[in-house]
């Protein structure tokens, strides 16, 4: 399988979830049958996929689908397509595999699809049935529209990719040629299946599919009487319902006629019409009866055929005319070829190949072996390396749109309103829960001090704001963080089931360090003296703790709290002690860890990797140390630099939670967690106030929009709808979860970029 390389890292994508657009059995017709197959094929191969399938319905009430189909579109009704792309939004589908076929569709020349395409936000791989070469104004219109909203494209024939380029401007890299799918049937002689209908001892011809004029069947029973005349043990076989949409509007006509054409022609005892649609196993068995199968459309403009790839890979002898699929299959003496509406012809190649059986079981031998690469289960790989390939190239096409570019531009210094609707729904009594189910709260996962921490600093980063609002949320906050404190061990617990049960005495380095951080925080901003009472003396108990731990973004986000409780109270030699045991502890192992080409702490990037930088600059500013503010901005410059795509827009780049980046490796792209981003713009923005260098704030602004689209699925992980923050980008999509650290990871990067501005403002009056 071929595994693309993008320039971080060498990915095979999981594709858990596939949904397959286009008509589904038991409706009677070739897309239906290619669409089952198809989606069978996978799910045999793949066990760990799961199929789903949203077929399209042309009369009321549906039909008896199987389990597979989930979703049912009405042909011509546009809001079921509507329906239908939100179904697939909600439903964690990975990639979406449409069967496009202009006749499916409602809307003129199909147009419907193009509205459930326009909203889909995973990627999607088109199969193409018919692909004109001189298509009218709305047949070029739609199949332009449904190709650039597609991800890949797949054909079935060389012709189709050739008309691709040539006619609608469609690159080749673009395109995968994967051929028409085919059970996987033995090499049997014919003789082996007659029995079953009656016509052992008997040369069959067989012609097969749901019948209509374009069909050219006449054609065939016009040559037998001259067939018959040198081989008079010969019958035709005609298998196949007439069309349900020509039965609706002209019923039972055309095969009246050909039967009146074979009385006519006193070939009525030699043709038999098996008037029905036959499941693939029947089918099987009508194809393994055949010596001869005949193909005799009499219209060139046909890209692909079912049936033909089906008796090709079979091992029939075939004789067609030269519509464009059956030049492409019959090649190479794989089958014959007669001019269109020529039953002389025709007469005269079915003799040559009944009286030359040398020949016809070696054209019958090549055509079976061309076929061993069409067999199902060979086609359900190529469609899923087609589908892998779709999905590195979303993660891959980090090119900004110009329009996004230019209008993230024009909003420089705006921020969107802060919307508090989601951070008061995923708040009770108890406090900040840790997970959603989309924007539902998730009770069974409970609460966690972490989050409760980042909570108590959000929202008095709020008081400002929303002063009567932001002392109610942090008086919760913080009542959850006093609850957490465990005095017999000096420590905090992080994580509180739903039933108000702890599950650990003691809670990780992380959570310890950031709870210290949002209590610093509350003594160094908060208005309310009650607030600072409560966490003046949780501070001064838990703070101890930090020394014996060994993480170092422990120790930066207590060296965070520290800086803010400093503001205040700036002679506790205490605190200052510890700050500076902790700022030499990161200072020692950036010196021990950089070279020149790896200017970081560790031998590896993993998670809020800026707090390192931006807890080194607090340091080098207040303690002062010049090396700890040089190292703090060296750092931050480098991982500035290796978080900025190569694209035009030169947009935020996070390092990916699967994999992360180990040094001399390649770094993941994937998934991008919303804590990245907030880490950045808090380091950026303290960077900037050190500096007064306006790149630090750029790029703290920079970092920010990720949030609102800038990022490398051009998609707003920001909700304003909602007010939450969704928890992130995965290679091709949304992850659509609003947990409390991604919503409270764009409140405070959102509140710090405001009350920075605010500050800016500030000076700008006075010096005015």
């Amino acid at each position: 399988m071929k595994i693309l390389k993008n320039k971080n890292k060498l990915i095979n994508p999981d594709i858990k979830r596939i949904a397959f657009i286009g008509n589904y059995v038991p409706r009677m017709c070739g897309i239906a049958t290619f669409t089952t197959d198809l989606s069978e094929a996978i799910a045999a191969e793949y066990p760990n996929t799961t199929c789903i399938a949203l077929p399209i319905n042309d009369i009321d009430g549906g039909y008896n689908y199987p389990a597979r189909v989930r979703f049912e579109l009405i042909e011509k009704d546009i809001e079921s397509y509507h329906r239908a792309s939100d179904f697939l939004n909600i439903n964690n589908v990975d990639l979406v595999c449409l069967q496009f076929e202009y006749g499916i569709f409602g809307g003129k020349a199909g147009s419907h699809i193009i509205a459930l395409l326009r909203e889909l936000r995973m990627p999607v791989v088109t199969t193409l049935h018919t692909i004109l070469k001189d298509p009218n104004p709305d047949q070029r219109l739609v199949l332009e529209k449904v190709a650039a909203l597609s991800d890949r494209l797949v054909v079935m024939s060389e012709r189709g990719v050739e008309f691709l380029q040539e006619v609608y401007n469609i690159p080749a890299e673009k395109i995968d040629m994967i051929h028409h799918g085919i059970p996987d049937v033995p090499f049997v002689d014919p003789s082996f299946h007659k029995d079953m209908f009656g016509v052992e001892g008997k040369i069959v011809l067989l012609s097969f599919g749901l019948l209509s004029q374009s069909k050219g069947i006449e054609y065939v029973i016009s040559a037998l009487p001259k067939i018959l005349e040198k081989h008079p043990n010969v019958v035709y076989i005609v298998l196949g319902e007439t069309h349900p949409h020509v039965k609706q509007n002209e019923g039972e006509n055309y095969r009246l006629s050909l039967q009146w054409l074979a009385r006519e022609k006193g070939v009525e005892s030699q043709v038999i019409f098996y008037n029905r649609f036959v499941s693939i196993e029947e089918l099987i068995q009508f194809i393994g009866a055949a010596d001869i199968y005949i193909t005799p459309y009499i219209n060139e403009a046909q890209i692909t055929s079912g049936t033909l790839a089906y008796t090709v890979g079979a091992g029939k002898a075939v004789i067609s005319t030269p519509y464009w699929y059956a030049k492409e299959m019959l090649a190479e003496e794989r089958g014959v070829l007669v001019p269109f509406k020529d039953p002389d012809a025709l007469s005269e190649q079915v003799i040559r190949l009944l009286d030359d059986e040398k020949s016809r079981h070696a054209m019958r031998k090549r055509a079976y072996l061309f076929g061993r690469e069409m067999i199902w289960s060979k086609a359900a790989q190529h469609y899923m390396e087609s589908f892998q390939r779709a999905r590195i190239e979303r993660l891959h096409s980090t090119e900004l749109p110009v329009s996004i570019v230019k209008a993230l531009d024009a909003r420089q210094g705006e921020l969107p309103p802060l919307k508090l609707d989601h951070l008061l729904r995923m708040t009770d009594d108890t406090g900040m829960l840790q997970h959603s189910i989309f924007t539902i709260p998730n009770y069974e996962e409970g609460y966690c001090i972490d989050d409760n921490a980042r909570a108590l600093i959000v929202s008095i980063l709020m008081e400002a704001i929303f002063d009567g609002e932001a002392t109610k949320l942090a008086s919760r906050y913080l009542a959850f963080i006093l609850y957490a404190y465990n005095a017999e061990n000096g420590h905090f617990r992080n994580f509180l089931g739903y039933q108000r049960k702890w599950l650990e005495t003691i809670g990780s380095d992380d959570s310890h360090g950031r709870t210290i951080w949002a209590l610093g925080t509350v003594l160094g901003k908060s208005k309310t003296p009650s607030f600072q009472s409560i966490a003046g003396r949780l501070f001064e108990q838990a703070i101890p703790a930090i020394i014996n731990m060994t993480s170092p973004r422990a120790w930066a986000f207590a060296l965070m709290g520290i800086q803010e409780y400093s503001q205040r109270f700036n002679g506790d030699s205490k605190a200052s002690h510890i700050r500076l045991v902790l700022a030499e502890r990161l200072l020692k192992l950036y010196q021990n860890n950089r070279t020149d080409d790896w200017r970081w702490f560790e031998n590896s990037l993993t998670y809020c990797n800026a707090a390192l930088s931006h807890a080194l600059l607090i340091c080098g500013s207040s303690i002062p140390n010049k090396e700890m503010t040089d190292a703090g901005l060296e750092s931050l410059t480098w991982l500035a630099e290796l978080q900025t795509s190569d694209s035009l827009g030169k947009h935020f780049v996070p390092i990916g939670s699967n994999g992360f980046y180990q040094k001399g490796a390649d770094h993941a792209r994937f998934d991008q967690q919303p804590v990245e981003a907030q880490t950045m713009v808090s380091a950026c923005l303290e960077a900037f106030r050190q500096t007064g260098d306006e790149r630090w704030r750029q790029e703290a602004r920079r970092a920010f929009e990720w949030f609102l689209g800038r990022n490398d699925l051009n998609l707003s992980i920001y909700d304003p709808i909602t007010g939450g923050c969704r928890d992130g980008l995965h290679p091709d999509r949304l992850n659509e979860n609003q947990g409390a650290e991604s919503t409270l990871a764009f409140l405070q990067a959102h509140l710090e970029l405001k009350l920075t501005e605010n500050t800016i403002l500030s000076l700008e009056k006075e010096q005015k």
